[in-house]
């Protein structure tokens, strides 16, 4: 990573760090008894949810992104709390619950991140709705009154994301246990990985401010990493980011990106500076969790 690392690697790295996750959760069930017939059906469950879990994150994030599921979720009653637990036990199947508990929370906190910003800038916000596979989405409830607001919004999600990355970090220093670095680092990967100059992404959103010329780098960077992974997800994300493409570069109304110089530069150093933060501590806490 200089400074950034590429897609390819954090996707690897997040396989790694899954497999973590899953050596965790299968030792702690070693230490359950069970009935002989016990393991195989939850072997069998563990492939099901590896195999139909890409197709869920798909049609999930499809339908979120254009904004489908979240009156669904509405519809059903489904509050932040319910949807937590929902997506809580979905990971669980695959990583044990005390990954799948931890990796909820800081995707949590990161949701809170916006929320808060939201409501310093007086734009009323939902409340996070957890959609399994994909992470959360929260409603805005009123536009940004120009791209400086919006930057501001999506730049707190991996503020105060990274925030509680680096809470689970002094945990792991302080413990030296596992479980803590592997939050950690994978904490780090999703805020760093939010920060990629493509819409619907955060850094999509942040970028806008400084010049929109990033994002055309983005999209180039993103399609050639899809070339190289082939990754459905990152299909997906670049499909929304280019169907809206136009919209985001007119934007909402006259004046919107007609924001100060001087707002421009401490966005790009906010924002530079985030993502050169992220990858030190990524790699500080990979290099410690493989000495364990």
């Amino acid at each position: 990573m200089s400074p950034e690392p590429s897609s390819a690697e954090e996707l690897r790295r997040l396989r790694n760090l899954r497999a973590v996750a899953r050596h965790l959760a299968t030792a702690e069930r070693e230490t359950i008894p069970s009935e002989p017939s016990g393991p195989l059906p939850e072997k069998r469950r563990s492939r099901a949810w590896m195999r139909w879990g890409p197709v869920g994150v798909a049609v999930a994030f499809v339908l979120g992104k254009f904004k489908l599921l979240v009156p669904l979720l509405k519809m059903a009653k489904l509050g932040t709390l319910v949807t937590m637990i929902v997506v809580v036990g979905a990971y669980a199947q695959l990583w044990g619950l005390p990954f799948a508990l931890g990796f909820v929370l800081l995707i949590f906190v990161h949701e809170l991140g916006h929320a808060i910003a939201m409501r310093r800038q007086g734009i009323r916000a939902g409340a996070p709705v957890f959609i399994p596979f994909v992470g959360a989405v929260i409603a805005m409830k009123g536009l940004p009154r120009d791209a400086w607001v919006e930057a501001l919004v999506a730049i707190a999600g991996p503020v105060l994301g990274s925030l509680g990355a680096f809470i689970c970090l002094l945990v792991g220093w302080a413990t030296g246990h596992p479980y803590w670095y592997a939050l950690a680092s994978t904490g780090f990967l999703i805020n760093l990985f939010n920060l990629l100059p493509i819409r619907p992404l955060d850094g999509g959103r942040i970028v806008g401010v400084i010049s929109r010329w990033f994002w055309a780098v983005g999209y180039a960077l993103g399609i050639l990493i899809f070339l190289v992974t082939y990754h459905p997800l990152l299909f997906l994300i670049l499909l929304v980011g280019l169907t809206g493409l136009g919209r985001a570069i007119r934007g909402p109304r006259a004046g919107y990106y007609a924001v100060e110089p001087k707002k421009r530069l401490a966005m790009g150093v906010a924002y530079f500076g985030l993502a050169i933060l992220l990858a030190l501590a990524m790699s500080i806490t990979d290099r410690a969790l493989a000495s364990l």
